[in-house]
């Protein structure tokens, strides 16, 4: 029955992937591991084996700890789909719509569910291994907190606090935690650890031997900026990258941020091609005209999303790329924009509405009834390939008699145009594979590399792992978990 959680100084400081190395080390040493997140708000998931939906962050986690994925790793799911409003997933389904104005009393009855949640993941291994959300140190929402602190103390779970030194600032984000929260939560954490350092680790021991003094906890180590997490899926869109041109004798894919995009790691294993450049626009930029190949990404907001892409001009962009012999593809929410219209009349992902699409493919949507989640698998352009739905809505029209996939599971998913350089899918991580992503990457003039993407994910995990034994106290952290060694 041992468990450890890490918590973070603020958000995006490493915890997702320091759990996620912290996996795959514990299971390199013969330990049943299972990663854990209370709650989670990201538009970026995964679908599990049973059907139900993940963030995305604890399927690699689980991919790292090689267990199987499951709806319990992460029992709370917010997905933002307006600026106050996000869809509310608990074990995996869609339960309803949160505002901002009842999101504090609507998660504290979610505890129970949590806890349960956490208790069967104990019951099933050596070690389950805990990420926080954002950062305790935001005593604003400390009341009916599931995510953090309200769940170590609920659960008995012991915390270590993970800090960025890239950022800048480590020593007071570090120390400040300890000043502003609650005793009893302060007493739960037990030490912490200094990420992403660069440079000689030398030059931060004052420093180090400072947070201990002035905290009264224990250092775990210092982990160094570890290459190998480039290759890791990113799991929050504030993080993404932005281009806006390609790089001498590559080929230019180019990818609008929109407000709402979700599940956009679709694109990593194009990041990775040698002869590719992925360039993400951002609002008030134009789309390239140099462009090869336009995707529009899935979207948790379709809708909002069709409507703030013409209000950026992308749709004159798309449609000038089309008539030059460019090709587009759309996947999940993006396909659906390639169609004539969308409708919502029920509201689903917000007011009731229905928006016209770009017309590339002679296909509609109706946004209603239950929710795809499903992993699939099948062939595309003569390719194998596999990967998850995770959809709302119907799409249909005469293009999607020629459909750009046919499933194992026995149906076709999607729609080609009649100028054979127009693919919508429904399908979410099929370019993981070299077979299909070679195909696509022929049809606009590139090379493929032929790499497996979901090996080369598995080989950074290793040597994340491999950098955090060199570099960190694993067996400390272990010992704190209650694993006995």
């Amino acid at each position: 029955m041992a468990g450890l959680m890490l918590q973070g100084t603020g958000s995006d400081v490493g915890k997702s992937v320091l759990v996620a190395g912290l996996c795959r080390a514990a299971a390199n040493r013969g330990l049943t591991v299972l990663p854990f997140k209370p709650q989670n708000m990201s538009n970026n998931a995964a679908v599990t084996p049973e059907g139900g939906e993940i963030g995305r962050a604890q399927a690699l986690q689980a991919i790292a700890a090689r267990a199987p994925l499951h709806v319990d790793m992460n029992p709370v799911l917010l997905k933002p789909q307006a600026d106050r409003t996000s869809q509310l997933i608990v074990h995996g389904q869609v339960r309803g719509t949160l505002g901002a104005a009842n999101f504090r009393e609507a998660r504290r009855p979610l505890l129970g569910e949590v806890l349960e949640s956490y208790r069967r993941l104990e019951a099933r291994c050596d070690l389950v291994l805990v990420e926080g959300a954002g950062s305790p140190a935001e005593i604003n929402l400390r009341s009916g907190d599931i995510a953090n602190m309200g769940f170590a103390r609920a659960a008995g779970v012991p915390v270590v606090l993970t800090g960025d030194i890239d950022r800048g600032g480590v020593i007071a984000a570090v120390v400040g935690t300890r000043a502003v929260i609650d005793p009893e939560d302060a007493a739960m954490i037990h030490g912490f650890i200094i990420n992403k350092f660069r440079g000689d680790p030398a030059l931060f021991t004052d420093g180090y031997e400072a947070i201990e003094r002035l905290s009264g906890w224990r250092g775990f180590g210092v982990l160094p900026w570890e290459p190998a997490v480039a290759q890791l899926p990113s799991e929050d869109a504030v993080i993404l990258e932005r281009g806006l041109g390609a790089k001498p004798g590559k080929l230019l894919v180019a990818c609008p941020i929109l407000p709402r995009i979700a599940n956009f790691d679709d694109l990593d294993p194009l990041r990775q091609e040698s002869g590719v450049d992925v360039a993400m626009i951002p609002p008030g930029t134009p789309i390239p005209a140099e462009a090869a190949l336009i995707v529009l990404p899935g979207s948790k907001a379709t809708i909002a999303d069709m409507a703030f892409l013409r209000t950026q001009g992308w749709d004159i962009d798309v449609l000038a790329h089309h008539r030059r012999g460019g090709a587009v593809l759309g996947i999940c929410g993006g396909y659906q924009m390639l169609g004539r219209n969308i409708a919502d009349p029920h509201g689903i992902e917000g007011p009731p509405g229905e928006v016209a699409g770009l017309g590339l493919l002679d296909v509609t949507t109706v946004l209603a009834g239950r929710k795809t989640l499903q992993q699939v698998e099948g062939t595309a352009m003569d390719a194998p390939f596999t990967g998850y739905e995770m959809h709302m809505g119907v799409t249909e029209g005469p293009d999607a008699t020629r459909p750009f996939a046919r499933l194992a599971q026995g149906r076709a998913d999607g729609a080609i145009g009649r100028d054979g350089r127009t693919f919508g899918t429904y399908c979410h991580g099929l370019l993981a594979k070299p077979g299909l992503r070679s195909a696509l990457l022929a049809r606009i003039g590139a090379q493929s590399d032929g790499f497996d993407n979901d090996a080369r994910v598995d080989a950074a995990l290793d040597a994340l792992a491999e950098a955090m034994e060199r570099h960190l106290d694993i067996d400390g952290l272990l010992a704190l978990a209650g694993v006995t060694l």
